[in-house]
This record gives C-alpha cells, structure tokens and sequence, in this order.
C-alpha cells in the first residue's frame, strides 16, 4: 500500500512562494494519478491539482497560473509549487494518490499566508 508523506508547509508573506513536496513510498508514482487538494478552516477539502500517470495536469481555478505540479519518478516525489501566494490560501494541504489497492492520504502540511 501506498503511503504519503507531505513537507514544505510553513509561514509565508503575501506573494511570496513555496514548494510542497509529497514523498511516496509502497507504489510507484509513475504509474498513478496524484493530487493535491486543501483544507481551510471551516471548509471542506477542496481541490487543487492534479497530474495524470501520463503527465497531463490540471488546475482549479483559484490556482490557475500560480501553481505548478510536478513528479520526479526517480525520487518518488510529486511537487507543488506554489507563487504568488494568497491569504486564502492559508490551509492544511494534502496529497492524494489513486493507486490499483484504492485512495491514499497523506497527513497534511500546514500552509500560512500572512497578509
């Protein structure tokens, strides 16, 4: 089974950028589909991107053109680079991985965009 560990969450300044990083372990990133999605406080977890096993990404909408994700098969390693960063884009951020033994979590990193 596929087990998720997401890093590079932390305290950032209005505009200013970051890079998430989800590190896989028990399965191959190369053959799945990976996602990242967010939850801010008193909301529901919301979509943020996502990146076909074929390398085709896609976007919400609040994150279209700030964000970039990414895979690095060789470290096992899917990234999300974030710019232009928000206050409302303060949430907890998770990575999420469809693999053929079902749908995987990570723990979640914390992101803080101070106004």
């Amino acid at each position: 089974q596929a087990h998720l560990v997401e890093s590079g969450g932390g305290l950032v300044q209005a505009g200013g950028s970051l890079r998430l990083a989800c590190a896989v372990s028990g399965d191959s990133i190369s053959k799945l589909a990976m996602a990242w999605f967010h939850r801010a406080p008193r909301d529901a977890r919301q979509f943020v991107a996502a990146i076909a096993w074929s390398d085709v990404t896609y976007y919400a909408d609040s994150v279209k053109g700030r964000s970039t994700i990414s895979r690095d098969n060789a470290k096992n390693t899917v990234y999300l680079q974030m710019n232009s960063l928000k206050p409302e884009d303060t949430a907890v951020y998770y990575c999420y991985a469809r693999t053929t033994d079902g749908d995987f979590w990570g723990q979640g990193t914390q992101v803080t965009v101070s106004s």
